[in-house]
């Protein structure tokens, strides 16, 4: 045997694990944002879902900018040089740890994800500055103590870290358990940390009508919450200005426009 049979090996049992008959919210987000790996199925419920609200697109292209300013943020003005991105996705252009090394070639980022699809292209993500280093672990977001401690094989768990969570907790069906889940997270990080936190909301009766209908298609389900539950996440931390709002509002750097999704950044006292 090779060294390279066990990668191949692997390579082969994530391929087999990948389901392309169902839809994928991962792939449907890429395909939303320009990018290139989606299936067939995946473009049917994404052109159905925009025929019924136009505006996910705009949620999903919005969301991702807001990524970019959150992370500008953290590591220029904020000294961040962790990030602990969970529920990373499909890497597209501008990923996390492109956008905080950019900054601070020294950060260190680990993303996490246990996406079968997400796990097959893990090498896209895990390119690094020299300086710094980026690592992917493929654990469920449901393991949040076994998640810190993969992540502590990278990131300096006794110093700040910012914890990114963005269009992932609505996996999560119920509320409760997605807040127990964020606490428990932060639970494991030091003071100074900061948790950002980006979703679709229930705000307009067309993101209620998509969610439906991407909830129909067999896919895993999403779902939608509402603004003051979104702000429940940040409750025991400081919120940076300006607090739980659109994405489009949060330290825009260009014009404003009204979508369906709201974040914010908080920082653990």
């Amino acid at each position: 045997m090779t060294d390279q049979d066990p990668q191949l090996a692997a390579a082969a049992g994530t391929r087999a694990r990948i389901d392309t008959d169902r839809p994928h919210s991962a792939r449907l987000w890429n395909y939303f944002v320009g990018g290139r790996d989606h299936y067939e199925v995946d473009r049917e419920i994404g052109d159905h879902i925009k025929e019924i609200f136009p505006g996910l697109v705009d949620v999903a292209r919005t969301s991702r900018h807001f990524l970019g300013r959150a992370v500008r943020h953290l590591a220029g003005e904020q000294g961040i040089r962790q990030f602990l991105d969970v529920g990373t996705g499909l890497p597209t252009a501008d990923n996390t740890h492109e956008m905080a090394q950019r900054v601070a070639p020294g950060a260190r980022i680990v993303y996490v994800d246990n996406d079968p699809l997400v796990l097959a292209h893990a090498r896209a993500l895990l390119p690094s500055t020299p300086e710094g280093r980026t690592a992917y672990v493929d654990v469920d977001l449901y393991e949040p103590e076994t998640l810190l401690e993969a992540a502590a094989n990278t990131l300096d768990l006794s110093r700040p870290v910012a914890l990114m969570i963005l269009n992932t907790l609505g996996h999560v069906a119920d509320h409760d358990r997605a807040r127990d889940l964020v606490v428990r997270l932060m639970s494991g990080l030091p003071s100074g940390s900061y948790l950002v936190i980006s979703d679709s909301t229930a705000t307009s009766a067309g993101m209620i009508a998509a969610t439906e209908a991407y909830n129909s298609s067999g896919a895993v389900p999403y779902h939608v919450r509402g603004v003051d539950e979104i702000s429940g996440f940040f409750q025991g931390l400081d919120l940076v200005e300006p607090g739980v709002v659109q994405v489009t509002q949060w330290r825009p750097d260009s014009a404003v426009s009204v979508v369906d999704a709201y974040c914010g950044v908080g920082r653990k006292p």
